[in-house]
C-alpha cells in the first residue's frame, strides 16, 4: 500500500507541476509533506554557506546603489526572509541584487532615500498584484535575446559604476548616473588615482576568481573581503573605508514605519517603482527557473511574485532597498544541499546576528574591495559567450543589440520595450502565410 501510494505520488506530481498554478508558498508545501531533523541541518548548512555570501555582497550593493552598507544588510535580512518564506520555489534567496544597482541609485539622485522607499513600497504592491492576476507566465516568455541584451547592459553600467571606488578617485562634483557621462566625469578625475586603491581593488578581484578556481565551496567573497580589510589596517594604507564615508554599520536593527506615502511622491516614484516591478518580476522568475533547472522541480511563478512582492513592502518598512530573488545566492543555495526555504530564511538570521553582534567590524572594510567584489559580480553575470552565439544570426543580432543599446544610452525600461517590440515585429514579419502553413 505504502508503495502503490507513493508510486501514485510520484505518477501525479514528480517535480511539483502539477501544482505549479496555486497561489501557496512553497514553505507550506514543505511543512505538509513532513519537515524532518536531517533536513533542517541541511537547510542549516547551506544557509551558513549563502550567508558569508550575501554578507560583503549586500553591503557592496547597498554602497555602489548611492545608499550605505547597512540599508542593503537590512534588505536581504527582512527582505530575503520574507521573499524564502512566500516564495513559490523552495530554493529561493533574496536579497538586494546587482541589477538593481543602475536604478537605485539614480532613483536616490532624483528623489532621495525616502523617495526611493515609496518607489520600493510601490512595487511591492505592484509585484504582487501580477502575482494575484496571474500575470507571472507571461513574464517568463520575455525573449531571450532580450534577457541576455538587458543582463549584459547591467554588467556594464556595475563595472563603470565601480571605476570610481576601484581607482579612489574624487570627483568635483556628483557623479553622473548614465555611462557615457560616467565614464567622461571620471576620466576627468584621472590625477587622482590612487593606485594603492586599485591595487586593493584588483587584488580582491584576483582572489575571488582563484578561490573560486582552487577551493570553490570555501566563501571567496568573504575572504577576499576581509583579507583587503586586515591589509588596509595592519599597514595603515591610504584608502577609504566604509567608517570613512559612513561612519561605519550600525549595530542592531531600525524600527519598521510606512514610508511617506503622499500622493505626491507616490505619483513622481511612479516611473520608478515600474521600473523596480519590471525589473524585480524578470530577475525573480529568471532566478526561480534557475532553480528549476538545478534541481528538476517547477516554480509556482505568480506566488513567487506575491512573495517578492511583500517582500518589497516589509523592506521599505524597514528602510531598506528593492529586493528579489537572486541567481548567484540561490544557485549557492543549491550547490550547499539545501532541502526547503527554510535555508533561505535562515540566512537571513546569519545576516541578523552578524549587524547585532558584529556590525562594527564592517567599518575597516575598504571601499576598494567593495567594488572589487562587484566588478567579479558583473564579470560572472555577463553572458559573454551566449552574446556571442547569439551576434551569429541577424534577428537575435537586431534584438540583442537593440536591447543592450537602449539599456546602457538610456535605461533598463526603454530597453527591454524596444527589445520586446522588435522581437514581436519581426516574429510577425516572418510568420508564416496560409499557402505556407498548407
Amino acid at each position: 500500500m505504502t508503495t502503490r501510494r507513493g508510486v501514485e505520488q510520484i505518477a501525479v506530481m514528480p517535480d511539483g507541476a502539477a501544482t505549479a498554478h496555486l497561489l501557496r508558498p512553497k514553505l507550506i508545501t514543505v511543512l505538509r509533506e513532513g519537515y524532518s531533523l536531517g533536513a533542517f541541518r541541511r537547510d542549516l548548512a547551506a544557509a551558513a554557506t549563502v550567508a558569508v555570501v550575501a554578507l560583503p555582497l549586500s553591503m557592496a550593493i547597498g554602497v555602489a546603489s548611492g545608499v550605505s552598507p547597512d540599508k542593503g544588510l537590512i534588505t536581504a535580512i527582512f527582505g530575503g526572509f520574507v521573499v524564502s518564506a512566500l516564495s513559490g520555489s523552495r530554493f529561493q534567496v533574496g536579497g538586494p541584487a546587482g541589477a538593481f544597482i543602475v536604478l537605485v541609485a539614480a532613483a536616490v539622485a532624483q528623489l532621495g532615500l525616502g523617495g526611493v522607499l515609496v518607489a520600493v513600497f510601490v512595487s511591492g504592491v505592484m509585484l504582487a498584484l501580477l502575482g494575484v492576476l496571474r500575470i507571472g507566465g507571461l513574464v517568463r516568455h520575455i525573449p531571450h535575446a532580450v534577457t541576455i541584451g538587458f543582463t549584459c547592459a547591467i554588467a556594464v553600467t556595475i563595472l563603470a559604476s565601480q571605476l570610481k571606488d576601484l581607482g579612489g578617485l574624487t570627483l568635483s562634483a556628483a557623479e553622473p548616473g548614465p555611462v557615457i557621462p560616467k565614464l567622461l566625469a571620471l576620466a576627468g578625475a584621472a590625477r587622482s588615482f590612487n593606485p594603492i586603491a586599485f591595487a586593493l581593488g584588483v587584488g580582491t578581484v584576483a582572489m575571488i576568481f582563484l578561490m573560486r578556481r582552487i577551493a570553490p565551496l570555501w566563501p571567496g567573497m568573504l575572504m577576499a573581503v576581509v583579507l583587503g580589510a586586515l591589509v588596509a589596517l595592519g599597514l595603515h594604507l591610504p584608502v577609504e573605508t566604509i567608517a570613512a564615508r559612513f561612519g561605519g554599520v550600525p549595530a542592531g536593527l531600525p524600527r519598521p514605519t510606512l514610508p511617506g506615502l503622499s500622493g505626491e511622491m507616490i505619483l513622481r516614484s511612479l516611473p520608478t517603482a515600474l521600473s523596480f516591478t519590471l525589473l524585480g518580476a524578470v530577475e525573480s522568475l529568471l532566478s526561480a527557473k534557475v532553480a528549476d533547472s538545478m534541481t528538476s522541480r517547477k516554480h509556482r511563478s505568480n506566488m513567487e511574485l506575491i512573495g517578492q512582492g511583500v517582500a518589497n513592502l516589509v523592506s521599505a518598512c524597514f528602510g531598506g532597498i528593492c529586493v528579489t530573488g537572486t541567481i548567484a545566492r540561490t544557485a549557492t543555495n543549491i550547490r550547499a544541499g539545501a532541502t526547503s526555504p527554510i535555508s533561505g530564511m535562515l540566512h537571513s538570521i546569519f545576516l541578523l546576528i552578524f549587524i547585532t553582534f558584529a556590525a562594527p567590524l564592517a567599518s575597516y572594510v575598504p571601499l576598494a574591495s567593495l567594488a572589487g567584489v562587484l566588478v567579479a559580480v558583473a564579470w560572472t553575470m555577463a553572458e559573454k559567450q551566449e552574446f556571442v552565439r547569439l551576434l551569429r544570426a541577424w534577428p537575435t543580432a537586431s534584438v540583442l543589440l537593440a536591447t543592450f543599446g537602449f539599456t546602457l544610452v538610456k535605461d533598463l525600461t526603454t530597453g527591454i520595450i524596444a527589445g520586446c517590440a522588435l522581437a514581436a515585429l519581426l516574429a510577425w514579419l516572418h510568420r508564416p502565410t496560409p499557402e505556407e502553413g498548407v
